[in-house]
């Protein structure tokens, strides 16, 4: 009996995070799925060090990523080189995760040589095609072409579902994200030297994240400056800033808090390396979507530095604050928790909105039940 062709297709450190369990639950089904997976590079660096933190080997590497791309730059290479690869290897079906320029372009893609395509971590809406940029608009045009919705929450379904796509097509699954998480091993000291200098047992640490788009310029100031203002403020705590290698932001990140005095200013770490400091430190100021989902589930506050979020769970689970990127705001919120233990308690009491740990398992269910063999 012929067995279903997936290809998963890849480009960013976030969609390796999130398909690690489904990459590995696919080829756990051999007998039931032919699988290939496919890096595009949009983000070679970062993508190469999740891919080794996992242990998983792409098929193919299309290696799309030029220095100082463009979106526009990369969108249309992506697509070019993506149809052609999609002409050649003729699947029943792509399988992609969350809002890069990778997922959208792979999904036009497949649209055009009639592929399927599911669409894992489906219906997460900001409602502001600006915020987050370019990923808002990116998802949403993925929602147009796919033909499974792999939702992660009710809300997302509800997004949805008030699109007009068919209650048929979507599934809620949980975020797979809680699956990497506890598929991995903490035990351990840090790899990163600095990190292990850190006394966690006596400190307070706080992780800090910002590296989105429409932050750069005077709001990552905005948002050094508080940073720069809470470490003055609290004698006890400790400031893990891991700065993204986009030279926009490191620059700025650089020239605001440089020589600080327990400001750590880390290469991007490993992500065992970042969760370990997660699982350890006492509430994370992020921009990240990703981290916004990790925190809960180690039980971490998490101060959003947005104007809005597409994971309106945390904030009405009680485990998130949306902050912004002003340094007022941010500076408050941040001693509120640092100074309020009955504030901080009520954020660490939330239990995790993002799911069981299996949603894995139950995207490959429904791919064995969508696909005809």
């Amino acid at each position: 009996m012929k067995k279903p062709k997936i290809v998963t297709i890849v480009g960013t450190r976030p969609e390796i995070i999130k398909m690690a369990p489904v990459i590995k639950e696919l080829d756990r089904r051999r007998d039931a799925f032919d699988h290939t997976l496919v890096a595009t590079a949009q983000h070679r660096e970062m993508l190469d060090q999740f891919l080794s933190a996992f242990d998983i080997h792409p098929d193919i590497d299309l290696n799309l990523m030029q220095k100082g791309q463009s979106l526009a730059d990369f969108a249309s290479r992506s697509l070019t080189s993506l149809s052609d690869l999609l002409g050649q290897l003729k699947p029943d079906a792509t399988l992609i995760q969350g809002d890069t320029t990778t997922v959208m372009t792979t999904g036009l893609a497949a649209f055009y040589l009639g592929i399927k395509v599911g669409h894992v971590e489906a219906g997460l809406r900001s409602f502001d095609q600006r915020n987050p940029f370019p990923e808002e608009v990116n998802r949403r045009v993925t929602s147009c072409l796919a033909d499974w919705h792999f939702a992660p929450t009710r809300q997302a379904r509800l997004n949805l579902l008030g699109e007009g796509v068919s209650e048929e097509s979507i599934f809620v699954t949980g975020n797979t994200v809680v699956d990497s998480l506890r598929s991995v091993s903490l035990d351990g000291d840090f790899e990163n030297e600095t990190l292990r200098r850190i006394d966690f047992a006596r400190s307070r640490a706080l992780i800090v994240t910002a590296h989105r788009r429409e932050s750069h310029g005077s709001p990552l100031r905005s948002i050094c400056r508080a940073v720069k203002t809470i470490s003055h403020r609290f004698d006890d705590v400790e400031i893990i800033f891991p700065v993204h290698l986009n030279e926009q932001v490191a620059s700025i990140v650089s020239e605001e808090l440089r020589g600080e005095r327990r400001i750590h200013l880390l290469a991007p770490l490993s992500y065992f390396d970042l969760l370990r400091a997660m699982s350890r430190c006492y509430f994370v100021l992020t921009d990240s979507g990703g981290i916004q989902e990790e925190a809960p589930s180690f039980g971490k506050p998490a101060l959003v530095l947005r104007e809005t979020t597409e994971r309106p769970e945390l904030i009405e689970s009680g485990a998130g604050i949306i902050v912004g990127t002003d340094s007022a705001r941010i500076v408050e919120e941040a001693s509120r928790l640092l100074t309020r233990a009955e504030e901080y308690a009520k954020m660490v009491q939330v239990e995790n909105p993002f799911g069981d740990g299996r949603a894995a398992q139950r995207i490959c269910d429904t791919l064995e039940r969508q696909l005809p063999r």
